[in-house]
């Protein structure tokens, strides 16, 4: 691992690699984080080459949770651009596992808690239901469990029709 690191900071002198916790990339500061103990696995790898990747694409900031997941998605393709450079081959069973956590964490969010129904967002933290009409908040962050605050309304929902067709 430590090779790598070694090889993209000679690459990307723009970039800071600092060691820490988890792989992770600070758009403020211009540094991938990597964790201290991380073995040197190919996965390991492809988990840096990703956060590379966010840098490269200058992902700093996102609006909306389908916009998260899509910058998930544009990481990836580029890490596995990367890759080849330095010797990888990304797995995309590897890519869409990563991807799938972030699918059900946002599944989860969007789910109505009163019918659910996937919903739409509204703002940053908050969404609401097209079926019923409930809507609810979500934390800010995307490390947590999706916790949602809602409130029924006082007003019943209007009656959905569904129309057959043949």
């Amino acid at each position: 691992m430590q090779q790598l690191i070694a090889k993209l900071g000679k690459d990307f002198p723009d970039l800071d690699f600092q060691a820490g916790k988890d792989f992770c990339w600070s758009p403020k500061t211009r540094t991938i984080i990597y964790p201290k103990e991380v073995e040197d696995t190919t996965i390991g790898g492809w988990s840096l080459l990703h956060e590379v990747a966010h840098a490269l694409l200058d992902h700093s900031r996102y609006s909306s949770d389908f916009e998260l997941l899509h910058l998930e998605a544009a990481a990836w393709d580029k890490a596995a651009e990367l890759a080849k450079t330095y010797g990888y081959v990304i797995l995309s069973d590897h890519v869409q596992d990563c991807l799938d956590t972030y699918r059900d964490w946002l599944h989860q969010r969007s789910t109505c808690p009163v019918c659910g129904t996937t919903s739409f967002q509204a703002s940053a933290r908050k969404y609401q239901c097209h079926n019923c009409r409930t809507s609810w908040t979500v934390t800010a962050s995307r490390f947590c469990r999706p916790y949602r605050r809602w409130q029924a309304l006082k007003k019943p929902p209007e009656t959905v029709s569904q129309a057959t067709f043949s």
